[in-house]
């Protein structure tokens, strides 16, 4: 069976779910995941849960940056550091290259699914250089799938992409001052 990239983009609600959601199925139809996060700090809601499913690795940076529009130059310099540093991590790991931490050896069997979710905006805000996401992209394993999320993706992303799904707002609380609510937001 061939492998897909799937891309969940646009300004709507759902593309991190969507994500969550297809690794779950994939855990429970055998497929070991790596689900990795960029621009977050781990604490979003879904990442105890999918710590605790069997057959799910997650892989997060947990030092909290803020946002990038917020940040100063050494901040910015060492979100960059630790999240390109997580994308060559999940390139050792899907590749067999590296073990997760406390493990002997890589998995077994390798990996059926890696989510990089808001890898998109990381490579957007130069976080993350696109260059190598694409080379990820371009010589992952057979039989890797792998998922990208986040708004605004390059026309070299898209041209990759077998699954291209757009996530349109049509209405959201935010849009009215309500402040992102912890378990439903994130």
């Amino acid at each position: 069976m061939r492998a897909l990239i799937h891309i969940y983009c646009g300004d709507g609600k759902g593309k991190t779910s969507a994500a969550v959601g297809l690794a779950l199925r994939a855990a429970g139809a055998g497929k070991r995941v790596l689900f990795t996060q960029f621009l977050k700090d781990g604490s979003s809601s879904e990442i105890p849960v999918l710590k605790a499913v069997p057959g799910i690795d997650v892989c997060v940076v947990t030092e909290p940056f803020g946002f990038v529009w917020t940040m100063d130059d050494e901040e910015f310099s060492r979100a960059k550091a630790a999240f390109s540093g997580l994308l060559r991590e999940a390139e050792g790991l899907c590749l067999g290259q590296q073990c997760l931490p406390g493990e002997e050896a890589p998995p077994e069997g390798g990996y059926g699914l890696l989510v990089l979710d808001e890898i998109i905006p990381a490579v957007n805000c130069g976080i993350v250089p696109e260059q190598e996401l694409l080379d990820l992209l371009v010589r992952r394993p057979d039989g890797l799938e792998i998922v990208l999320t986040g708004r605004d993706p390059s026309p070299a992303l898209r041209e990759l992409a077998d699954y291209l799904t757009e996530m349109k707002k049509i209405r959201h609380p935010y849009d009215q001052g309500l402040e992102a609510r912890k378990g439903i937001e994130y």
